[in-house]
């Protein structure tokens, strides 16, 4: 029963996981959707690499904003500890360049070299599961969904364009930014990639207390209170939420790198009881059958 599973050691429940792997596989698709918060987007190489060290198979992975990056590395075929070393290096410079310009004071083109050395597939329909990347439409205010065909990279830069900060993306007609103004946590597009179970991943900002140092922090609270709104559509689309203690990290806090990749980790572990209750279920319809 999962409520014992939870009481054992780790490699005690991957070795039951293991046992009902043909199981998971035909009754259970278990999907992930990735939300947004720029370098605390890091803290998602730990949950992938929880799910990896237990064996759970992922069938399909959806991501905005930083986590587009982190599911569209682990889609192409990366192994979590190639994405750990990605992340453990990866600086500002590396994806931004600093560029005043009225639509923004950051452009992303370095984004495009940076994930073009790391990707090992650049196609959604290359990829190793199916993929799925939001972003949003300045011009209309709605989501943007790429998902079937095409070039991965750009859909992750307009994804990942914060409004404000970084310029955004023209694409087909459109002013690309960030996914997460109008989707938090893709939820409900990882139920459309196909996933009976979906885990969701978000990732809290830290709390300002009142005290905005600056422009950033300002935007971010608007960004707080916006999504706040919305919260419900995503978590009412979840099978399991789960939200790493990442608050006290800055946006720009690569330098934490170790710390939201264990904050990721420690989070998904926590969350095993709930993901076993599946299985369990899976057992009992499959007896029933």
């Amino acid at each position: 029963m999962p409520g014992a599973f939870s009481l054992e050691p780790i490699n005690t429940a991957r070795d039951w996981l293991r046992r009902s792997r043909l199981l998971i596989d035909r009754r259970l698709k278990i999907g992930l959707a990735l939300g947004g918060g720029f370098a605390r987007g890091i803290a998602h190489v730990g949950v992938l690499r929880a799910l990896e060290k237990l064996e759970i198979p992922i069938h399909a992975i959806a991501g905005v904003s930083s986590g587009s990056i982190a599911a569209a590395l682990y889609a192409s075929g990366l192994s979590t500890d190639e994405i750990e070393q990605a992340a453990r290096r990866l600086k500002f410079s590396d994806v931004a360049r600093w560029t005043i310009s009225r639509s923004g004071l950051v452009e992303s083109q370095r984004m495009t070299t940076y994930l073009s050395r790391l990707l090992k597939r650049r196609s959604f329909e290359e990829m190793t599961m199916p993929l799925a990347v939001v972003a949003t439409d300045l011009l209309s205010g709605k989501p943007v969904v790429f998902r079937d065909a095409g070039d991965v990279v750009l859909p992750i830069r307009s994804s990942c364009a914060y409004p404000g900060l970084f310029h955004p993306v023209k694409h087909q007609g459109r002013l690309l930014v960030d996914g997460a103004m109008t989707v938090e946590v893709p939820a409900a597009l990882a139920r459309q990639l196909g996933a009976t179970h979906v885990i969701s991943v978000y990732l809290p900002a830290p709390d300002a207390g009142g005290n905005f140092r600056n422009v950033f922090q300002v935007v971010n609270r608007c960004f707080q209170i916006l999504q706040s709104q919305a919260e419900d559509n995503w978590r009412t689309e979840s099978d399991l939420g789960i939200a790493p203690d990442v608050g006290g990290t800055e946006w720009n806090g690569f330098s934490s790198g170790a710390h939201l990749i264990a904050a990721g980790e420690a989070a998904a572990l926590a969350a095993l009881p709930e993901i076993l209750s599946w299985v369990s279920n899976a057992h009992k319809q499959a007896r029933a059958a």
